[in-house]
C-alpha cells in the first residue's frame, strides 16, 4: 500500500504576508534561523529552536522583499525590495543595524545574487534600471564592476545566478530572460559565453549546481527545463520534466546534490531526485500558490529541514531526510 503523503513538522505563522523568500541559517554553533521576506516589506528572523520570531527587520518601507541571504564569512545580512534598493544589515551580537543599502532602480521581481570573492570583500549582482541590464558591484566598497547588457531583445531579465568554476579564477553569471532565454556571461570580458532557448515564456526561477554543470529552470509553462555547461562552457538542454499543472516560483537544490524541490503555483511542493529527476514526493499544505523554498544547511542531517512560503502568509518545514525522499 503506498505510503499517505507526509504532513510538516511544524509551521510558522505571523509574517503578515505572502512569503516571498526564505533562507536558512543554521551552520556554526548559534541559534538555527530562518530568514523569511514578506510581500508587506517585513523581514522576519525565525528561531527555529523556539519556533517564533525573535527579531523583526524594517528596512524597505512596507515594499514587498523578494530576495534575502547571509554571508558565510560575517554577520552581514542582505535583503533586496521592490523599493529598489539592496539593504545591508550588521546582525552581529545581537544587533538589527542597517549599514547601507544600494538603489538598482529595477521595478522587476529579479532577485539579486551574491559571491564571495576574497572576504570581506564581495559581489552583488542585480537587475538594473534598464529592462536588460545587470548591474555587478563589489560590496563594502560599493566599487560598480560593470554591466552585462545583451545586444539582442530578450525583455526583463528575470532571474540570476553570480557564480566562479574552479577551473578558472574569474566569475561566470547565469540569467533568465522574459523571451525564455538562458544566457552564460563572462563577467570580466562582460560577454555572452553562450545562450540557449530554454523556454518559451518567461524565466520565473533558475538554480545551479556548480558541483556537476548542470542547472534547471523553470517558467509559468507545465514543465521544468534542466541544461548542463560543457567543457567549453557551452550551455546544452537537457531533458524535460513535465509537471501536472503550470506555473515555478522557485528551485532549489540540496546542498549534497542529493534533492531538487519546487515551489508551485498550484499550492505544492515538489520533490525531486536531482540526479536523475525523478518525482520522489509531493507535499500539500498551503491553500495559495508556493512562492519560495528552502533546504536547511544545518550540520547535523538529522535536524536539516525544507521550508516552503506561500501566498497564504505561513511557512511549512518539512523533515524528508529519514524517508526515501532522502537517499535518492
Amino acid at each position: 500500500m503506498a505510503r499517505p503523503p507526509p504532513s510538516p513538522v511544524y509551521t510558522l505563522r505571523g509574517a503578515g504576508g505572502p512569503l516571498n523568500t526564505l533562507h536558512f541559517s543554521c551552520h556554526g554553533g548559534g541559534t538555527p534561523l530562518l530568514f523569511s521576506g514578506s510581500g508587506k516589506g517585513a523581514i522576519h528572523i525565525w528561531n527555529l529552536n523556539s519556533r517564533r520570531a525573535e527579531r523583526i527587520l524594517e528596512g524597505h518601507s512596507d515594499s514587498s522583499v523578494i530576495w534575502v541571504n547571509t554571508l558565510q564569512s560575517s554577520d552581514t545580512f542582505i535583503s533586496q525590495g521592490r523599493d529598489m534598493r539592496v539593504c545591508l544589515w550588521d546582525l552581529s551580537e545581537g544587533r538589527s543595524e542597517l549599514v547601507e543599502s544600494v538603489w538598482t532602480g529595477s521595478v522587476g521581481f529579479c532577485q539579486g545574487s551574491v559571491l564571495e570573492t576574497s572576504p570581506p570583500n564581495y559581489l552583488l549582482a542585480y537587475a538594473g534600471e534598464q529592462t536588460e541590464e545587470i548591474k555587478i558591484m563589489e560590496l563594502p566598497s560599493k566599487t560598480p564592476v560593470c554591466t552585462l547588457l545583451p545586444e539582442a531583445k530578450l525583455g526583463m531579465v528575470m532571474c540570476i545566478k553570480l557564480w566562479q568554476p574552479d577551473s578558472v579564477p574569474r566569475p561566470l553569471l547565469l540569467a533568465g530572460y522574459e523571451d525564455g532565454s538562458l544566457l552564460l556571461w563572462d563577467v570580466t570580458q562582460r560577454s555572452v559565453l553562450s545562450q540557449v532557448k530554454a523556454h518559451t515564456e518567461p524565466i520565473m526561477c533558475l538554480t545551479f549546481d556548480t558541483k556537476r554543470l548542470m542547472g534547471i529552470s523553470g517558467s509559468s509553462e507545465k514543465k521544468l527545463s534542466s541544461w548542463m555547461l560543457d567543457g567549453q562552457n557551452n550551455l546544452q538542454l537537457l531533458d524535460c520534466m513535465m509537471l501536472v499543472n503550470p506555473g515555478v516560483s522557485q528551485l532549489c537544490i540540496r546542498d549534497d546534490g542529493k534533492l531538487l524541490a519546487s515551489a508551485g503555483w498550484d499550492q505544492r511542493v515538489r520533490v525531486f531526485g536531482w540526479k536523475k529527476l525523478r518525482p520522489l514526493a509531493v507535499l500539500q499544505y498551503h491553500t495559495d500558490m508556493v512562492l519560495s523554498v528552502a533546504f536547511s544547511d544545518h550540520q547535523d542531517f538529522r535536524q536539516r529541514l525544507l521550508a516552503a512560503g506561500s501566498k497564504d502568509q505561513r511557512i511549512s518545514l518539512w523533515s524528508i531526510y529519514n524517508d526515501g525522499a532522502g537517499h535518492s
